[in-house]
């Protein structure tokens, strides 16, 4: 078995952070920068809010939803594999958008193609550069972070101006074309130790069925299976003959020679079939017993009550703090914002803020005395105050500065896999950072419909944006509070020394 090398902090490190950057910069710009399109999509299907915000909702949610699942291909194929072929998803995704008839298509094309293939591109890219980087960690999923916050910035502004040119048919074209350059970036991300490591030699046939002999269950043996594997094979010999019967003319030698050859290769074909059956059966067995495996290890990260409090804060975080990003230029129009005030669209604010967010927030968590629990439950708190302060807006500079601020703490999510790493530990990170990145798309996909249909239900975004500043600060509040060592608290008051008692003595005695 292979050791695991040590992470360089540097070198080819810097190649991967910079081939990342670029991944979620070509593959998240569109989805995130979705506001635009939305706009689009309400005037030609005509169908609701609520309805309509899915399409983004599903494009940021269900590469997070299928997060155990990219953690698994990305366990089973490699980084480099699954980058590139990601690649083809979303710039397939984006160019069958360019024709879909409603909304349905866009849920199958944009939504759940290009949403996989994020998801995908996201966990290759995070585990690859936590591979390769320990000290330095904090900053490098930093950078490689913004790489989605510069392509809202950009996409954004792109976008617009692609539908002004080109309509929306063509800018979804444009877009697709551009994401083929993830293609490239995922070539150029090379496993660490690749380079130096000889290739693993292969395992001779015969050993193969010994790999996975590993079980103390009693198994049938050689002789048991050929006895029962006799009667398949002599009904089959007589639908495939072994060998083309000989002419009545033939001398009894030769029917002899032919009769030995045609035992031997009966005795060869039941063997071989015999070691398939019980190679394909321990395998089976192999794979159930990872998959108990699996569900063993998620019971024991839920006992972890850090991680048990983080799941819930990313749930309800992404329920409340994502619908900005997909809702705020219907906000401002909602508001009667002219048009003509929009000096740079809304969505590109929070794109800039949170890029300089996830900069300044990822060098903090390398801060040795700055807890990175602490710092992300903080984060929360101020999205949350930010975020039922946006009913109070009604002019476009009011609403640039609370999209400036909630771009800023939204770049939390360059600390939140250094935050999965402390509490787990980076030995369980793929496992853990699947199952909260599930929950994390459960919050993408259910938050905009829910504020969408809270302003069909009420024609108006002030209870929706009032709800999702709740179900911020109600997570940063639990995270906070099972983050705090109250059993060390009470520990460190049991073991202080009992003061002595004062025993008073008279002045003749002393």
């Amino acid at each position: 078995m292979m050791e695991s090398k040590k992470p360089p902090d540097g070198g080819w490190g810097w190649v991967i952070v910079i081939a990342s950057f670029f991944t979620q910069f070509l593959c998240y710009g569109s989805p995130i920068a979705v506001g635009v399109l939305y706009l689009e999509w309400l005037d030609i299907f005509h169908e609701g809010k609520g309805k309509t915000a899915w399409v983004g909702s599903l494009a940021n949610g269900v590469g997070l939803i299928l997060s155990p699942i990219c953690s698994l291909c990305v366990e089973s194929f490699g980084a480099r594999p699954v980058a590139i072929f990601s690649g083809f998803m979303v710039a397939g995704g984006l160019m069958i958008s360019a024709y879909a008839p409603n909304l349905y298509f866009l849920f199958f094309s944009y939504g759940t193609a290009v949403g996989f293939g994020c998801g995908l591109l996201y966990t290759a890219a995070v585990t690859i550069t936590c591979q390769y980087f320990d000290k330095r960690r904090g900053l490098a999923l930093g950078l490689i972070s913004t790489g989605s916050s510069v392509g809202l910035f950009i996409y954004a502004a792109l976008q617009r101006e692609l539908l002004e040119l080109y309509g929306l048919d063509g800018c979804l074209l444009i877009v697709g074309a551009v994401a083929l350059n993830i293609l490239p970036c995922g070539i150029l991300m090379r496993p660490l130790g690749s380079s130096t490591s000889p290739p693993p030699e292969k395992a001779p046939v015969e050993s193969v069925s010994a790999q996975y002999s590993i079980y103390n269950e009693k198994e049938k043996t050689l002789e048991e299976n050929v006895s029962i594997l006799e009667k398949g094979y002599s009904e089959e010999k007589f639908v495939r003959p072994l060998t083309i019967r000989a002419s009545k003319q033939e001398s009894p030698l030769h029917e002899k020679e032919s009769a030995t050859v045609q035992t031997k290769e009966t005795d060869v074909y039941k063997k071989k079939a015999v070691e398939q059956k019980y190679f394909c059966k321990q395998l089976a067995k192999r794979k159930w017993q990872l998959c108990q495996s699996y569900w063993s290890e998620t019971v024991i990260l839920f006992k972890n009550k850090v991680f048990s409090a983080l799941f819930i804060a990313i749930l309800l975080y992404d329920i409340g703090g994502f619908p900005p990003l997909l809702l705020m230029e219907d906000v401002a129009r909602s508001a009667n914002v002219r048009e003509e005030e929009f000096i740079v669209p809304l969505v590109s604010i929070i794109g800039i803020m949170t890029a300089v967010g996830k900069i300044l927030l990822g060098a903090l968590a390398d801060v040795k005395f700055i807890n990175t629990v602490y710092l992300y439950s903080a984060t929360l708190v101020l999205i949350s105050l930010a975020l039922c302060a946006i009913p109070f807006a009604k002019s476009y500079v009011s609403l640039a500065i609370l999209s400036g601020i909630i771009g800023f703490f939204s770049g939390n999510w360059s600390i939140f896999p250094y935050v999965t790493t402390k509490t787990v530990g980076i030995e369980k990170l793929t496992h853990a950072y699947g199952i909260l990145m599930f929950f994390a798309g459960a919050g993408n996909s259910l938050g905009p419909p829910i504020v969408g249909w809270f302003y069909d239900w009420t024609q108006s975004y002030d209870i929706a944006f009032y709800f999702s500043g709740f179900c911020v600060l109600l997570g940063g509040l639990i995270l906070l509070l099972a983050a705090i060592p109250w059993g060390n608290m009470c520990h460190k008051d049991s073991t202080k020394p009992a003061p002595k008692p004062y025993v008073y003595r008279a002045a003749s005695q002393a």
